[in-house]
């Protein structure tokens, strides 16, 4: 394997700017966005967009994919679709006499799962190995994914005919939620003007490549958390977990990603520790999809759930 570049936090910022930039070409999405796509790249983690269709979800992938020149997958989910149309499945080799590994998409670097929650529990439920994992075992045998490796996974938030919505479990894996939204007017006028006479995406140019996501994630790693941090980060576990509104409160597994994207953020602004300021800006992102509302609360109060957890735990 060839030497990776070593990137400090100014290149990994640098890099960031770079990508955000050249994403934006193609898709009017909010800096926040594409920052907290970013920070789930860099931190070896995956991505949920719940958005209503034809926001950009679909094209959004596809500039990432194509802003640092890696292999790029789709699957669009029904119901019929079964694990081994994603992960691959082993076929008959007649001329050989054996049976050989096909492939199936997730073997790609950058994986949109479309439409998710309409896949069966069964097809999504194959979800989890290779997000958590970074590998797919079919016949006892282990098959390892690309590096770097990234699921974008798109829904719906009002459409719920015919779906199955994830379990804890599945929400679990994803390091961030992120909702694009509709464009300002300006930018929709200006998307009419660009799109009209081709697809922008399929003009975007790769700004970096897999070697150098490899190097960041690598740098991000790097990052000193302190164990002041890291007891800022439980004592906001704790506090979701005791809020009298949640049913179950953020996993260990929630700390640990809020921790490493934390860190990921700090390398994106170019300093080498991540601070508590971290932590408080992409805990909304990283921990609302985690929690469960107790039966007897109203509305949907997890967003508020995180916000006073935030607000009761002094940085230290």
């Amino acid at each position: 394997m060839a030497t990776l570049p070593e990137l400090d936090p100014a290149g990994v910022a640098e890099l960031g700017a770079r990508l955000g930039a050249n994403v934006r070409r193609a898709v009017k999405v909010p800096d926040r966005v594409v920052r907290d796509v970013l920070v789930s790249l860099f931190s070896e983690g995956h991505v949920l967009i719940e958005d209503y269709p034809g926001v950009g979800k679909t094209a959004m992938a596809r500039a990432l994919a194509a802003s640092i020149d890696a292999e790029y997958a789709r699957v669009q989910c029904t119901a019929d679709l079964l694990p081994a149309d994603m992960m691959g499945t082993n076929v008959f080799n007649q001329r050989e006499n054996r049976f050989e590994f096909r492939p199936g998409p997730v073997f790609a670097n950058v994986v949109l799962v479309d439409e998710i929650n309409r896949a069966s529990p069964k097809t999504q439920s194959g979800l989890l190995e290779c997000m958590q994992e970074l590998h797919v075992t079919v016949d006892k045998h282990t098959h390892q994914l690309a590096r770097p490796f990234i699921v974008l996974a798109t829904q719906n938030p009002i459409e719920y005919e015919g779906t199955y919505p994830l379990p804890e479990a599945q929400l679990d894996r994803f390091t961030v939620r992120v909702s694009l939204g509709y464009p300002s007017a300006e930018d929709e006028i200006e998307m009419l003007a660009d799109h009209a006479a081709s697809d922008r995406v399929n003009d975007l140019e790769p700004v970096a490549d897999v070697g150098d996501v490899l190097a960041a994630q690598a740098a991000a790693g790097r990052v000193h958390g302190s164990e002041a941090l890291r007891r800022y980060v439980v004592a906001v576990l704790d506090a979701t977990r005791a809020d009298p509104r949640m049913d179950l409160g953020a996993s260990p597994r929630a700390g640990l990603m809020l921790f490493r994207a934390a860190k990921a953020l700090a390398a994106l602004s170019g300093r080498d520790h991540a601070l508590p300021d971290d932590v408080q800006e992409l805990a909304p992102a990283v921990l609302t999809h985690r929690l469960l509302l107790a039966p007897d609360a109203t509305g949907d109060d997890r967003a508020e759930v995180v916000r006073s957890a935030l607000e009761r735990v002094p940085a230290l």
